[in-house]
C-alpha cells in the first residue's frame, strides 16, 4: 500500500515537472505560438523572447491625443486671400503631443548638455549651431534690447516659450530629447550603469554619446548596470543567460520625439472630444460620432465664436489667449489688462483645450514638420496627410563600426532611385516635391524668381502674441525657410502612438472583439 502511494506521488511529481518544463519558467505559463505551437520565453524551446503586447505609456511632457477624423483647413473667411487652407476631411492616427510649448529652461537644458559633451571635446561649433538667435528681438524703431540680453537666459523667463529657434534647430532638439529619455529608461532598468554613463558623457564624450539608433545597431558600446547581468534580468538569450543589450522588441524604448505634422498639430489644437452623457456610467459607452459646432479657435465655443471666458466666475471676460487685439494694443489698459502679456506669457498660461493642451492659439506660433505648399491639403493622402518625406537608409559605405557622424548619430543616405523603380507605392526617395513641376501637376516653384516657396519652406501654425485674432484659428497657415527664425515663433514636440488607438491603457484593443455565440444544435 505504501509502495503504491509512493508510486502515485512519483507519477504526480513527474507530471508537475513536465508541466513546468512546458511553461519554461517555474510556476509561470509561457505563451504559445499560434503559428508553430512552440512556446515563447521558454529556455527549453529556444527562448524566443516575446513581450506581451502593450501600449506605450505617456512620455515626459506629453499628453495623449486620441485620433479621428476632422475637417482640416479654413474655418473663417479667407481675409488674407491666400487660398492656401482649403477645407478637407482627413483622418489622423492617435499620437502624443507636448502639453505646452518648449520653454526657455528646456532649451537651456539642451544647451547645457551640448556644452559638456561637445564643448569639452573641442567641438564648439556644435554648441554654436544650436543656440537660438536672440537678435530676433531687435527692431530699428523699437527699444527691445533688454529682451536680446535677458529673455532666453534670465530665470524670470524660465517657463516662457523659447523663440529664435529655426526649424532645423527644433528638429535637432527633438532628436536630443529622444536620446535622453531612452538613455534614462535604460539606466533606470539597469541596462546602463548610471555613474559610468553620466560621467562618460558630461566629461566631453563628443561623438561617443548615447544615441538610440546607434545603440540598437550596436554602434554604441555601453557599460551595463548590475541588474542587466543578474538573474532578475527578464531578458534572456537562447541559452537562458541574462541579455545585457536591449532590442526594440523588448518594449523599453520610446518612439522618437519629433515635430508634429501639420494635420496632427491642427487636430490637437481643436481638442475635439465627442461628448457622451453615458460615459460616467460606463467606460464602454461610445460618444456620438458627430461634431456639432465647428470651432474657430483652440478652445470650445460657448454657443458663439469668442475670445473671452464666458462662464460666470471671477474669470468671466478674461482673454483666453495671448494675442494682439489691435494696432498698438498688445495687452490692454493698466488696471484692466485684457491678456496681461505684452510679449509671450508662460507656457502653461491661459485656457487649455479639450485634450489639455495649452496655447495652441496665441502666445507663439509653432513650427510643424510639413514642407509648405499652397494646396497641400488637396495634394496629400486623406490619412496622416504629410508633405516632407525623404526615404533614407543607413550609410554603410565605411563598414560596420563607422556608421556614426560627428554628432554621434547614425549616418543616413537617400535610397537609390534605381533600386526603387519596380516599387508600386513609391519610385523616388526624394518625395518633398512630389507632383511639383511635372507634367501631371503642371506646377513649379521658382524660388526667388516667381515665388518665395521652396523645398526648405516649412509650415508654422497657431498665431502669436504679436498677431491679430485671424491667425489664432488652427486652420490658418504660414511658412518660413527652415533655417530662419523669428521672435514670435517657437515649437512643441510630438510622438507617434503605437498600439490601440482608443487610449494608453494596456487593456485597450484595436477594433471590437465581439464574443462568438455558441450555436445551438
Amino acid at each position: 500500500m505504501q509502495l503504491l502511494k509512493t508510486t502515485r506521488n512519483l507519477v504526480w511529481l513527474l507530471a508537475v515537472a513536465g508541466s513546468f518544463s512546458a511553461c519554461g519558467i517555474l510556476g509561470k505559463k509561457s505563451e504559445k505560438s499560434t503559428a508553430t505551437g512552440w512556446n515563447y520565453n521558454d529556455k527549453n524551446q529556444g527562448n524566443f523572447n516575446v513581450v506581451k503586447p502593450k501600449d506605450i505609456t505617456t512620455a515626459p511632457g506629453l499628453v495623449f491625443v486620441q485620433g479621428g477624423t476632422f475637417t482640416m483647413g479654413a474655418t473663417q473667411e479667407d481675409v488674407m486671400g491666400g487660398w492656401n487652407n482649403i477645407s478637407r476631411r482627413v483622418t489622423v492616427a492617435s499620437f502624443f503631443i507636448d502639453k505646452t510649448e518648449v520653454a526657455n529652461v528646456h532649451y537651456r537644458e539642451y544647451l547645457y548638455w551640448l556644452e559638456n559633451v561637445f564643448g569639452q571635446a573641442g567641438m564648439d561649433s556644435v554648441v554654436e549651431q544650436a543656440k537660438p538667435d536672440t537678435l530676433v528681438w531687435r527692431s530699428e524703431l523699437a527699444f527691445n534690447e533688454p529682451y536680446v540680453e535677458y529673455y532666453f537666459r534670465h530665470p524670470s523667463y524660465n517657463y516662457y516659450p523659447v523663440v529664435g529657434v529655426s526649424w532645423k534647430q527644433a528638429t535637432d532638439y527633438c532628436i536630443w530629447r529622444t536620446d535622453r529619455v531612452n538613455e534614462l529608461a535604460l539606466m533606470n532598468k539597469g541596462f546602463l550603469d548610471k555613474k559610468t554613463q553620466i560621467k562618460r558623457e558630461l566629461n566631453g564624450a563628443g561623438q561617443d554619446n548615447f544615441n538610440t539608433k546607434a545603440y540598437i545597431l550596436g554602434e554604441y558600446q555601453a557599460t551595463p548596470g548590475k541588474e542587466a547581468s543578474s538573474k532578475k534580468n527578464p531578458l534572456k538569450d537562447a541559452q537562458g543567460r541574462p541579455r545585457t543589450t536591449v532590442k526594440m522588441e523588448d518594449g523599453i524604448f520610446r518612439p522618437d520625439y519629433r515635430l508634429p505634422t501639420e494635420a496632427e498639430w491642427e487636430y490637437a489644437a481643436y481638442g475635439y472630444m465627442m461628448e457622451n452623457p453615458q460615459r460616467k456610467k460606463s467606460s464602454k459607452q461610445r460618444g456620438e460620432e458627430v461634431v456639432a459646432n465647428k470651432q474657430v479657435y483652440a478652445w470650445k465655443n460657448e454657443g458663439f465664436d469668442n475670445l473671452r471666458y464666458t462662464k460666470k466666475s471671477s474669470f468671466q471676460g478674461a482673454f483666453l489667449a495671448n494675442f494682439k487685439r489691435g494696432s498698438g494694443d498688445n495687452m490692454g489698459v493698466a488696471g484692466g489688462l485684457n491678456d496681461n502679456a505684452a510679449i509671450p506669457a508662460e507656457v502653461s498660461a491661459f485656457m487649455p483645450n479639450g485634450f489639455g493642451v495649452y496655447n495652441m492659439s496665441g502666445n507663439v506660433s509653432e513650427w510643424v514638420a510639413d514642407v509648405y505648399r499652397p494646396l497641400n491639403t488637396l495634394d496629400g493622402d486623406d490619412f496622416n496627410i504629410y508633405r516632407g518625406n525623404e526615404f533614407k537608409q543607413v550609410d554603410k559605405s565605411l563598414g560596420e563600426g563607422n556608421l556614426r557622424d560627428d554628432k554621434g548619430r547614425i549616418k543616413m543616405i537617400a535610397e537609390s532611385d534605381s533600386a526603387l523603380k519596380n516599387r508600386r507605392n513609391y519610385n523616388r526617395s526624394y518625395a518633398i516635391n512630389y507632383n511639383d513641376g511635372d507634367t501631371v501637376s503642371g506646377v513649379s516653384y521658382g524660388y526667388g524668381v516667381t515665388t518665395m516657396i521652396s523645398d526648405r519652406s516649412r509650415v508654422y501654425k497657431g498665431g502669436s502674441w504679436d498677431d491679430r485674432p485671424y491667425w489664432l484659428s488652427p486652420g490658418t497657415r504660414r511658412y518660413l525657410e527652415e533655417e530662419q527664425s523669428t521672435r514670435d515663433l517657437g515649437f512643441r514636440c510630438a510622438m507617434t502612438h503605437f498600439g490601440a488607438g482608443e487610449s494608453t491603457s494596456t487593456k485597450a484593443q484595436t477594433g471590437y472583439f465581439i464574443p462568438t455565440r455558441r450555436n445551438k444544435r
